[in-house]
């Protein structure tokens, strides 16, 4: 089989349907808007969201204000994977000045996650301000120790 072999399923193209091209193509006169009013208008029709005088339902909704659905005061972190931590020597500490350093951290003015990607193969003193549960058993099973900073 070849590129110029392939063709369509039966059925899967159909022809444009033509309107307005006589009474004999069962399309023509009207051209299947019917007769008169806004939809059988050229540019006629409702936008999408009109209920024919009724109060929409976007209307009926409750406002969503400023921050509606997630905590104003939630705090971000800049996530660091233990992969990125392959880089430092053994028995190193790991702190957000070390990591600054190291280019690891994409914004430095947010408080440091250390999360669980990826595996560590030397022992090293952790002080961030958050460590997933598997990170952690990471880090302790090669050796390392962690610390939390508040």
């Amino acid at each position: 089989m070849q590129i110029h072999d392939l063709k369509p399923n039966e059925g899967a193209k159909k022809p444009r349907k033509r309107v307005g091209r006589g009474i004999g193509s069962g399309a023509g006169k009207t051209s299947g808007r019917g007769t008169k009013g806004q939809n059988a208008r050229s540019g006629g029709g409702v936008r999408p969201y009109h209920m024919g005088g009724n109060l929409p339902l976007y209307r009926k909704l409750p406002f969503l204000r400023g921050e509606g659905f997630t905590p104003r005061n939630r705090t971000r972190y800049a996530e660091v994977n233990l992969d990125a931590l392959q880089g430092f020597a053994a028995g190193s500490e790991v702190n957000p000045e070390t990591l600054a350093q190291a280019g690891v951290l994409k914004d430095k003015n947010k408080p440091i996650k250390i999360m669980g990607r990826g595996d560590v193969k030397v022992a090293l003193k952790i002080s961030v301000h958050k460590v997933t549960e598997g990170a952690q058993q990471k880090i302790e099973k090669a050796g390392g120790s962690v610390e939390l900073i508040k």
